[in-house]
């Protein structure tokens, strides 16, 4: 097997083609990683919005980050705020060796 890190001619670039077969390269747990690590503390609403997904999805996947140590829950009033945990390794064993942080800063 070849691997290339660039197309071969002709070929067009990754979108709408790719976005209407149904995968991407990234999980959705990983898509709200990266949200909430963007700042701005989006609700879950805009979360699930920019997303794709179910807001009940999104509530889920929260639940997990928190669960395994990658995001912190804060109360604040009626809303829950969110935090990345940076030193949180990656869970696959291809990826142990790096963390959320390098994750995050390899996406941005």
């Amino acid at each position: 097997m070849r691997v290339t890190s660039s197309p071969r001619p002709g070929t067009p670039p990754a979108g709408d083609e790719d976005r209407a077969r149904g995968w991407t390269f990234l999980t959705n747990h990983a898509h709200v990683l990266l949200c909430v690590a963007g700042g701005g503390q989006p609700t879950v609403r805009e979360l699930a919005q920019r997303i794709g997904i179910t807001e009940r999805s999104v509530q889920t996947i929260l639940a997990d980050l928190v669960d395994g140590g990658y995001l912190t829950r804060t109360r604040a009033g009626r809303r829950n705020l969110y935090s990345v945990n940076p030193a949180g390794r990656l869970r696959h064993p291809l990826e142990s060796a790096h963390t959320v942080g390098e994750l995050i800063d390899a996406l941005r």
